[in-house]
């Protein structure tokens, strides 16, 4: 079933705003925890826990207060975010690509806006680079085809979005004439898009972050948002804030909290057990005690320049006016040294349980696992060094996708 303007499905009205959504994540955790080898089996979150978790607005942090939204300040979700991953890394991963999608909202069309964001069941994903070929129809709207990676949470997503292309009917890239409109990320109906298999992967397992296809889908005209190049429709500190440092900062928090979840599994597992052929328990050895503390350190320290950053940034978001292209650097450093540490801290933890880790059973080597993929997202890559390097340096540097 296509949608028009202006209509609004109430699957079920189950959204109620929460006054602490940390504490609610905090609540969730322990039942989350339990499932997490259910998670990764079925490579998916269950929908009973999407559905204990879709009431708290985890999903639709960033969705403005004029669609019924949350519209959370940036840190208050970054760290729902981080506790999520502490839960379960497919499910803090889950959060947070749900919570940087919702913040289309604030650049859809108004009434395309609450097609899609006012149903307070929302949670929209999807992949932003253009792999989608988007041609013009002569009475409106677009004809898209195209293939996806990454589909992340698709499986229980509301709607879908994709990066596309405008060509022409020759399939040659060409702006449209009437408006100019160049790269837009589009919204499908659920029905209009398959779902591919793909997602046989070492880590992060449960996001279900399949390949994900459409084969000439119907976009109704606006449907759609030109990312970095759209004058937000309910503007707000969030829309004054960087978008693809909130989109880093995301993949940041989840992997600080699988970090911090791997030192408490560490600090559980060293109370009793003993390495084969010592009378001593791990906690009991000096190594043991100097990496707990070492991880403790690193990854609160770099959670620390995280906030301070994002704060920094937030005050001059809700002062108004662009972010410069240093704060930018900034919160891209923030974010890719806090993910590179978290990694380095699961794999601390990980050698620090000797043996013992390397079970399947083991939750220390599903945190490993899932922090080291975590490490290849191309928001918090170590190669995005080089370029706040450059720019640090005073060489011309791109800073378009920062």
């Amino acid at each position: 079933m296509r949608d028009t303007p202006g209509t609004v499905h109430n699957r079920r009205v189950t959204n109620r705003a929460v006054s602490d959504p940390v504490a609610e994540a905090v609540r969730l955790t322990p039942t989350i925890s339990a499932r997490s080898s259910e998670i990764e089996e079925r490579g998916s979150l269950p929908s009973d826990l999407v559905e204990l978790i879709r009431p708290t607005g985890a999903f639709r942090q960033w969705v403005p207060a004029e669609l019924d939204g949350p519209a959370t300040p940036a840190w208050e979700s970054l760290r729902v975010i981080e506790q999520y991953g502490y839960a379960d890394g497919a499910v803090g991963w889950c959060v947070a690509i749900a919570t940087t999608s919702s913040l289309m909202a604030a650049f859809l069309p108004a009434e395309w806006g609450k097609v899609i964001y006012a149903d307070p069941d929302s949670i929209t994903g999807g992949f932003a680079m253009p792999k989608g070929r988007a041609r013009p129809l002569p009475d409106g709207g677009l004809e898209v085809t195209g293939r996806w990676q990454w589909g992340s949470g698709t499986s229980h997503c509301t709607w879908i979005g994709g990066g596309c292309l405008v060509v022409d009917d020759d399939g040659k890239p060409t702006a449209r004439p009437a408006d100019g409109l160049r790269v837009p990320f589009v919204f499908f109906d659920r029905d209009d898009v398959e779902i591919i298999p793909t997602w046989d992967v070492s880590g992060l397992s449960g996001t279900g972050s399949n390949d994900y296809a459409v084969d000439r889908a119907h976009v109704p005209e606006g449907r759609w948002v030109q990312i970095g190049n759209t004058v937000a429709t309910f503007p707000s500190p969030l829309t004054d804030f960087s978008f693809y440092g909130l989109l880093a900062l995301a993949v940041a928090a989840t992997t600080v909290g699988i970090a911090r979840r791997s030192i408490d599994e560490l600090v559980a597992l060293a109370q009793d057990k003993r390495p084969q052929g010592s009378s001593r328990s791990l906690r009991e050895r000096s190594v043991v005690q100097q990496d707990v503390a070492s991880a403790e350190a690193k990854l609160q320290a770099a959670w620390a320049l995280m906030e301070s950053t994002v704060e920094a940034s937030w005050r001059r978001a809700e002062a108004g006016g662009e972010a410069s292209g240093d704060e930018r650097r900034r919160l891209r450093m923030a974010a890719t040294h806090a993910t590179q540490t978290a990694a380095a801290v699961a794999e601390m933890m990980y050698k620090a349980g000797g043996g013992a880790a390397v079970y399947r059973s083991s939750p220390l080597q599903r945190c490993l696992r899932d922090a080291l993929v975590a490490t290849q997202h191309a928001m918090v890559a170590p190669r995005t060094m080089e370029v706040a390097g450059r720019h640090r340096l005073g060489l011309e540097t791109d800073l378009s996708l920062f």
